[in-house]
């Protein structure tokens, strides 16, 4: 059997995923990080970007997040966002008009989280 971590994905508004998983891949404030069992423990912040999880089944979850906390402990990673989505929970049409919207309102904030949407969706 492979190594496991356990991965609790969280907003603000609800708990989004949960499971045992062999590698998660995020991006923080200081770049992307790959976190697998056994890594040192960790504190960062999350940056908005899509977050792969690798489950221990050979699956793979997507999610879009929006701004957090990412923290790794004793084989248990929490990724605590503002704002966090699985790709397949994303309207993609949806997706395109909001990015669309905030590009012609030049709203970055926006668009950045629009285009996060999108990048989760083309991965899944």
């Amino acid at each position: 059997m492979a190594a496991e971590l356990h991965v609790e994905l969280v907003a603000a508004d609800r708990s989004v995923w949960s499971g045992e998983a062999t590698l998660v891949v995020a991006r923080t404030t200081s770049g992307d990080i790959g976190v697998m069992p056994g890594h040192q423990p960790l504190l960062g912040v999350l940056e908005s970007g899509p977050v792969n999880i690798r489950t221990s089944e050979g699956g793979t979850v997507v999610a879009a997040v929006h701004g957090g906390f990412i923290s790794f402990a004793d084989n248990k990673l929490s990724l605590l966002a503002e704002i966090a989505e699985l790709a397949d929970e994303i309207d993609v049409q949806r997706a395109e008009r909001a990015l669309e919207r905030a590009k012609s309102d030049t709203d970055a904030a926006a668009e950045r989280r629009a285009d996060v949407r999108l990048r989760a969706v083309a991965v899944r």
